[in-house]
Order: structure tokens, then sequence, then C-alpha cells
């Protein structure tokens, strides 16, 4: 087999094997359960959350995945936005890469985190790129797989960190005509946004982050009331809720067998953080498809990504270099039910040059899912502010 030079970018197409969604469904009806957690069962509200995600809710999640769910139709909407792949570094990076019409249009990468997958932005993507309201602005929107998710490949060694795959999508972007173009992202795609704007200032116009990270070490002297309860809240999540990190940061191997052998082990793992970090109260169906959340577990479970997407966290948990500071355009937003909100006096201490903040009235860790038309008119009016600044 001839192997691809490093610029190649092929068309591709996703496409199960039937034998691969028969397989699915024969594990999903073949599951062996635990018995009921012993918490707050009778009782709506998060409390029912304590031990983990419910068995009623669980069973409820399985049997709609086994008996209506449809992935052919996920599929379909992944080929009609375009999907391309490329070696990028010696890997083989998917994409979704939806050009708009307008002449105006601003190169855009957008990079998503765990346990999320490109399935956060499918319901963007149109919008973005070619809006309603022919007076929004309009991007051409690029949509990585991070390396070990999705349809890009599995790294066979260690090293593919946030550093290496900022500069790696500046490395795709340039392949695309982008020399110059925005970034936005959220939880790890956040981190990997702050190293483009950090390390890649010649390239990128500016940014839009959900997932502000300010350096360590600063004090809480002069924040806000609202800005204290910020730090409690995030302080209060790392530690008492962020097992499953410091487990994918440890010891992704462990977890990793469970999590490509059994669609229930997988489904639960990921269930628990769109119900815990979304804004709703008693399910994270309150806001979130149960399809939309299927297409991302289902995506997971057939390139048989568990172990390598978790594999993020031993290369990078806790690695943003403390010193890193950015200087392009930055807009920030700060959602309420966020896993971590950053106070702006610190987020000002690496983000030199803010040009707008906003903290919304709803939403949580997954705002393109939860809330997708306020997700849009924040990022275009983020983006706006910062390829305002740039002139």
């Amino acid at each position: 087999m001839t192997r691809p030079t490093t610029s190649d970018v092929h068309a591709f197409e996703a496409h199960a094997t039937d034998a691969d969604l028969d397989d699915l469904r024969a594990r999903l009806a073949a599951a062996r359960l635990p018995e009921a957690e012993t918490v707050h069962r009778a009782t709506p509200g998060p409390r029912r959350w304590q031990q983990g995600v419910p068995l009623a809710d669980l069973v409820n999640v399985v049997d709609y995945w086994r008996t209506a769910y449809d992935w052919r139709s996920f599929e379909a909407r992944l080929n009609r936005i375009g999907q391309f792949r490329t070696v990028v570094d010696d890997l083989g990076i998917h994409f979704l890469h939806r050009r708009s019409a307008r002449a105006d249009a601003t190169p855009l990468v957008l990079t998503h985190g765990w346990p999320g997958s490109i399935a956060e932005f499918i319901d963007v993507v149109d919008e973005l790129a070619d809006p309603q309201d022919a007076g929004a602005p309009a991007f051409h929107v690029v949509a990585p797989s991070l390396p070990g998710f999705g349809y890009s490949d599995k790294p066979a060694t260690t090293g593919w960190g946030t550093e290496r795959i900022a500069a790696a999508w500046v490395e795709l972007m340039g392949r695309l005509g982008y020399r110059r173009f925005a970034a936005h992202g959220g939880d790890w795609g956040g981190n990997i946004t702050t190293v483009l704007g950090g390390r890649f200032p010649a390239h990128v116009l500016g940014i839009h982050t959900t997932f502000a990270q300010a350096p360590p070490g600063l004090t809480t002297d002069g924040l806000t009331a609202t800005e204290r309860r910020w730090t409690e809240e995030t302080h209060d999540f790392w530690h008492h809720r962020a097992a499953y990190a410091k487990q994918q940061a440890t010891r992704p191997q462990t977890i990793g067998y469970s999590l490509v052998d059994s669609p229930v082990g997988l489904l639960a793992w990921i269930l628990d953080k769109f119900a815990e970090w979304t804004d709703t109260e008693d399910s994270p169906f309150e806001t979130l498809s149960m399809d939309r959340v299927l297409d991302d577990v289902t995506l997971y479970w057939l390139t048989r990504t568990g172990a390598s997407a978790a594999r993020i966290y031993y290369e990078s948990h806790n690695s943003l270099d403390p010193e890193l500071r950015v200087d392009v355009p930055s807009a920030i937003t700060m959602y309420p039910r966020d896993i971590e909100k950053c106070p702006r006096p610190w987020a000002q201490e690496r983000y030199r040059q803010i040009v707008r903040w906003r903290s919304p009235d709803s939403g949580g860790h997954f705002p393109s899912l939860e809330v997708p038309d306020c997700f849009v008119k924040d990022l275009r009016e983020g983006l706006a502010a910062v390829l305002a600044a740039q002139g």
C-alpha cells in the first residue's frame, strides 16, 4: 500500500457495517446490570444521581438505543456536512469541513472535548457557515476529531497532548488554505484553543472559549460574591466530583477495557457527565436530545475509542503552561452550570486582550447541545468582537 503524503486531503464517508450495528444491539439485549442504587430513588432531583446513573434512567436509554435509535440518520448528517481525513505529524486526522457560500466568511476551527465529539457541533455548523440573517458573520467551519477520538487515528505512542494537537490544527488549517483563522473550544477544546491563541498568534486571529483557565496561585481578594462562589464551586468539583479525570489521567488503559467491551458501561460512563454537567435538575434529557447523546456514545462505540480518547487526560491533565499568555483578542463566555468558572480578574492574567465577556442566564458544559440558538448567537457576537479588534 502506498502511504499518503502529508499534503493529501481525502474525502471520507462514515458507514458502520450492519454486523457492527447488529452486534451492538445484541450486546445491549444481553447486558448484565447491577441492582438499583440505594439513594433517593423516589424523589426527583439531582440527589438521585449521588451514586451515579440511576438504574431506571439507564434502562430507559438502553431500551431506546436498542429498539429505536437510528445511527444511519446521524451518519447521513455527517456525510452531508462534508467529512475528510488527512495525515498530520504522521497521524490520520478526521474533520468536518463546511465552506461558507459567503465571500466574506472567516475560517473557524471548532474543537470539542471529552466526553464530547464532533456530534457537539452538527446542529450549529450550517447556521455558522450560511446564517439565515445576511447581517450575521459567516464562517468556513472546520471541526476536527481529536487524536484518539471518532474517525481520527489512535496514537500508538505517548506525546499527543494539547500543545501538539494545537500545532497539528495550525498545519491542518493551512493545508485547507486558511493561513489565518479564528478558534473556539470548550473543555479540552478550550485548553487547545488557549494554546492556539498563545503559541500561534501569527495564525490565530482571535479566540472564543467557554473554558478559560487562569494561571495558578491567584488570590480571591477583590473578587465579587459571584466570582467567589464560582471559585468555591470549581474547587468543590475538582475535590469531590472529578474521580473520572484522575482515573483517566492515571489508568486510562484499565477503564478502557470496559469502555471498549461494554456498550452499557460506555453509556453509563458518558451519560453520568451529560447529567452532572448540564443545566438540568433531574435528567439530562430536560435539555438534551436522547438521539444526540446516543450519536455521541455510538460514535465512541463503533470507533472503539473509549480507551484512546481517555488517554488525553494521561497526556495533558494539569499540563497547561502556567506562563502561557494569550495576546490575541479573546471572547470568553462562562455558562452558569459549567464545571469550571473562571473569574474575569483571574482570566485577565492569562488572556491579555479580552474584548467580550459574557455570563448567560442558562446553560452548562455542552452549550451547543443544550442551548444551540444561544450558543450560535454568543459565538457569532464574540467572534465579531474579536475580528473588529483585529481591524
